[in-house]
């Protein structure tokens, strides 16, 4: 396994991240402990989760994946100084979580505890702002006729930014969280959080997860950049398009028990024409590679340049062993060849 620093913190952090949003409905505490050791075993030392998981996300089950990573923190607790446990605060848009309230430094103190004491720690190493209060161009708002720019009320968004800043140095000064960083964010959200931090003599954010995989790469290369350049770890979430990249949904086809066969709040905006032709020729590629289109997929996201570590998530045990061994492979030129013709036309598969 490599390790790679997560931006600008003292961190060293395993090149996957395992990601745990399925626990609590498609997954049980037992099969969420069973993963906990798989991932430990082959040197995986990041964790990430959210208040609001699991998916999708439902006032019923609100909070039960924090749960389940809390009861084996609590079974685990010599184990606990060896993990990173990253999770994040929910925005705004969620009747249930705050009565559906953007972030704020109050927001923040609230929401911290109760995701302290969910996952038996008394700090977290990594807390990052799930998605902002502004509408962005993310979950199918990125084209045109989606998030409008133009109805952004900057001073308003930069003094709600500033006021989650008291918040988040509120809680670094007491010792609750060790670093903090954004999710589902943008080149302007990081550079007014970058200007504000220096205002407010608070620290950098040292990492941001967006969505990103062969079908939605929108973030190359102008985020992935800044991140780059500002030292801020980019984290892809998706890196499967929701499993769209493993070929199980072709054709129409719905897995018993997969994630499309369930309610999807947003709809399912990814399964689109595009995505579908781009994914049966990926699996082409795959094929004549000698490996699984998911292993394709996951392999290529490891070696794009500024990544630092890939989110992956599964719902078996055969599913992670085959997602984990895809970061020991090294695409061929050829192969890399062919990912990147196909990337060529169809640069947002969805």
């Amino acid at each position: 396994m490599n390790f790679n620093r997560l931006g600008s913190s003292d961190l060293q952090v395993s090149d996957i991240c395992l990601g745990t949003m399925t626990w609590g409905i498609q997954n049980t505490q037992e099969d969420a402990d069973a993963q906990m050791a798989m991932a430990l075993d082959t040197g995986i030392n990041f964790i990430d989760t959210a208040e609001m998981y699991p998916v999708p996300p439902n006032e019923q089950t609100y909070g039960d994946t924090e749960r389940i990573i809390g009861n084996w923190i609590a079974r685990n607790q010599d184990k606990r100084d060896d993990i990173v446990v990253m999770t994040k605060i929910a925005g705004a848009g969620l009747k249930y979580i705050r009565e559906a309230t953007p972030i704020t430094a109050t927001a923040v103190t609230t929401a911290l505890e109760d995701s302290l004491t969910r996952l038996h720690t008394d700090y977290i190493d990594v807390y990052q702002l799930h998605w902002p209060n502004r509408v962005t161009p993310h979950f199918g708002k990125h084209w045109p006729d989606g998030a409008d720019p133009t109805r952004i009320d900057r001073e308003k968004e930069i003094e709600g930014m500033r006021d989650i800043l008291r918040g988040i140095k509120a809680a670094i000064d007491a010792g609750k969280i060790r670093h903090w960083g954004l999710s589902d964010d943008t080149p302007w959200g990081i550079h007014t959080f970058l200007r504000l931090c220096e205002q407010e003599n608070v620290p950098l954010p040292v990492s941001i997860q967006n969505e990103f995989s062969l079908l939605h790469a929108k973030d190359w290369p102008y985020l992935i950049e800044m991140c780059e350049c500002e030292n801020i770890a980019y984290l892809p979430w998706s890196p499967l398009a929701t499993g769209m990249l493993s070929g199980k949904y072709q054709n129409g086809a719905r897995p018993e028990g997969s994630r499309w066969t369930l309610a999807q709040r947003m709809g399912l905006f990814r399964d689109q024409a595009p995505a579908q032709a781009a994914t049966a020729q990926y699996m082409q590629v795959a094929e004549k590679a000698g490996i699984t289109p998911s292993q394709l997929a996951l392999a290529w996201c490891r070696q794009v340049p500024g990544v630092t570590s890939t989110i992956i998530g599964a719902t078996t045990l055969d599913q992670l062993s085959e997602n984990i061994a895809a970061f020991d492979l090294t695409l061929s030129e050829d192969t890399l060849s062919d990912i990147h013709g196909i990337l060529k036309s169809y640069p947002l598969g969805f």
